[in-house]
C-alpha cells in the first residue's frame, strides 16, 4: 500500500541544493559530477541496493570516453566486462554485418557489456570522496513538495516513516514510470513500438564461443550477449503477445529459441519456467516539457527509449553530463530559472529526437515485418546487403551506436583539481 503523502512527515528534513530522484545511470551520474563540482546534493534510490536485472547493460565508447575524461577508466575497466566490437547477425540464415566499432576513430572503440548494478556501484562508491555528494538509498520520493507554482523538493518514504528533502531544484531521474513526472502532470507523447523483449539466461559453457548478436527468421527476432558466465538473450515478440506466448507453454518457447541459437542447447535448461522469463514492456515516448519552477526531468523520466541499438543508458548518461555543463556553475548560488534549466531540453531534444526517429525505422522497415512471419522466407533488406557488403560503410551505424548524434563531454568543474 502507497503511503499516504498528505500525512506530516515524521520531523525530519534534509535539505540540499539539489535533490536527485533515482539512481539510476542518469541520476548518478549527475549526482557524482554535482558533486565533483561542489554543489550540495542529494541522491535518491528507493532500493536498497542496486543488485537488479537490468535492460541496459550496455556502455557505448560515449559513455566510456566520459569515464576518461572523469579520470575514472583505468579502474572502470578494472570491473568483469566484456567487449563487443562487431555486430554480427542471421537475417533469414543469411549472415550479415551490422556494424564495426573497430573503424571508428575513438579511443575506446568497442562496447562494454557490463552489469548496470557495477556500473552504479562504482559511481557511488567513487562519488564518496564529494563531501558535497549524498546517496540516500531505501528513500522513495512519493510527492513533491511545493511553494506556490514552485517546486522546493520532494516527500520521501524511508523505513522509518516519511521525509521531507527541501531543495532549490529537484531532478527527475526516476526512470520510463517516473513518480515525479506523475506527480507534477507532466503530458507524455507516446511515440509507440510495435515489440517488447522477453529477458533470460541460458548457461554458457567455458568452451562456448559465437560472435552472432542478432538473429532475425520469419515471426521471430532475438538478441544474444556473451556475458562470460552465461548467455543474456532477448527474444523478441509482437507488443501485447506475451499471454499467447505463455499460453503455448514454456516448452515451445524454449524450442523456437534452441532452433534460432542451437549454441544455447546445453544452458537453456536454466530456464525452468516463466519466473525465469521478465517481461520487458517496450515504449518509445517523450516530454514536450521537461521543466517546471524548481524541477527538470532528464533521462528515461523525460525520453523513453526502445531497446533497438541498447542507447538507454548511454543517452541518459549524455542528458547528465549535458546538466551538469549547463547548470552546475548556475547552481552556486540557488535555483536556476526555468528559462536556465530549459537549456538542457534545448541541448538534448534534437539528439533524442533524431535516435527515436532511427529507432522507428528499424522497428518500422525491419523488426515489425519479422514480427508478422508469414510462409515467405526473409529477404536481406537492401541497405543492410549494402552495409555487409560494403566494409567501410559499417562505421557508420557504428559511429551512431557508439557516440550518438551529439556526443558530451565533462565541462563542469572538479572543486578538488582546483
Amino acid at each position: 500500500m502507497k503511503p499516504d503523502a498528505s500525512q506530516p512527515s515524521q520531523g525530519l528534513t534534509v535539505k540540499a541544493r539539489c535533490c536527485i530522484v533515482g539512481g539510476g545511470p542518469a541520476g548518478m551520474m549527475l549526482g557524482y559530477l554535482l558533486g565533483r563540482a561542489g554543489i550540495d546534493v542529494v541522491v535518491l534510490e528507493k532500493h536498497a541496493d542496486f543488485f537488479r536485472d537490468f535492460r541496459g547493460d550496455t556502455v557505448h565508447p560515449s559513455t566510456l570516453e566520459v569515464m576518461d575524461e572523469l579520470g575514472l577508466i583505468d579502474e572502470f575497466l578494472k570491473l568483469p566486462h566484456q567487449r563487443l566490437q562487431k555486430m554480427d547477425g542471421l537475417f533469414g540464415g543469411t549472415p550479415v554485418r551490422i556494424a564495426d566499432l573497430g573503424r571508428l576513430h575513438t579511443k575506446y572503440p568497442f562496447i562494454a557489456f557490463m552489469p548496470q548494478w557495477d556500473f552504479l556501484n562504482f559511481l557511488r562508491e567513487s562519488g564518496r570522496r564529494f563531501a558535497s555528494l549524498k546517496v540516500m538509498m531505501t528513500t522513495e520520493a512519493v510527492d513533491l513538495i511545493r511553494r506556490g507554482e514552485t517546486i522546493a523538493g520532494v516527500r520521501a518514504k524511508t523505513p522509518e516513516g516519511l521525509i521531507d528533502i527541501e531543495a532549490d531544484l529537484t531532478v527527475a531521474c526516476d526512470g520510463r514510470h517516473s513518480t515525479v513526472r506523475e506527480r507534477a502532470g507532466f503530458e507524455v507523447e507516446e511515440i509507440g513500438a510495435p515489440m517488447d523483449v522477453l529477458w533470460f539466461r541460458a548457461g554458457r559453457n567455458a568452451d562456448e564461443t559465437e560472435n552472432v548478436f542478432a538473429r532475425v527468421e520469419p515471426g521471430k527476432m532475438m538478441i544474444t550477449f556473451d556475458r562470460g558466465e552465461y548467455w543474456q538473450c532477448a527474444y523478441v515478440i509482437a507488443k501485447g503477445q506475451f499471454e499467447a506466448v505463455k499460453a503455448r507453454g514454456l516448452q515451445a518457447l524454449l524450442e523456437d529459441v534452441v532452433r534460432m541459437a542451437p549454441i544455447l542447447k546445453s544452458g537453456i535448461a536454466e530456464v525452468k519456467s516463466f519466473d525465469d522469463v521478465k517481461l520487458l514492456t517496450v515504449a518509445i515516448n517523450r516530454l514536450k516539457r521537461w521543466t517546471r519552477p524548481g524541477l527538470l526531468l532528464i533521462g528515461d523520466a523525460a525520453h523513453a527509449m526502445s531497446p533497438v541499438g541498447g542507447v538507454g543508458v548511454n543517452l541518459a548518461v549524455q542528458d547528465a553530463v549535458a546538466t551538469a555543463n549547463l547548470l552546475a556553475d548556475k547552481m552556486q548560488h540557488g535555483c536556476p530559472s526555468e528559462n536556465e534549466l530549459d537549456a538542457v531540453r534545448r541541448r538534448r531534444e534534437f539528439p533524442v529526437k533524431m535516435t527515436q526517429a532511427m529507432q522507428v525505422i528499424v522497428q518500422n522497415n525491419i523488426i515489425s515485418g519479422a514480427l508478422q512471419g508469414g510462409g515467405r522466407p526473409l529477404k536481406v533488406p537492401l541497405i543492410v546487403r549494402l552495409i555487409t557488403a560494403v566494409p567501410w560503410l559499417q562505421g557508420i551505424p557504428a559511429r551512431l551506436l557508439a557516440l550518438g548524434v551529439r556526443p558530451e563531454h565533462v565541462h563542469s568543474k572538479d572543486v578538488a583539481a582546483s
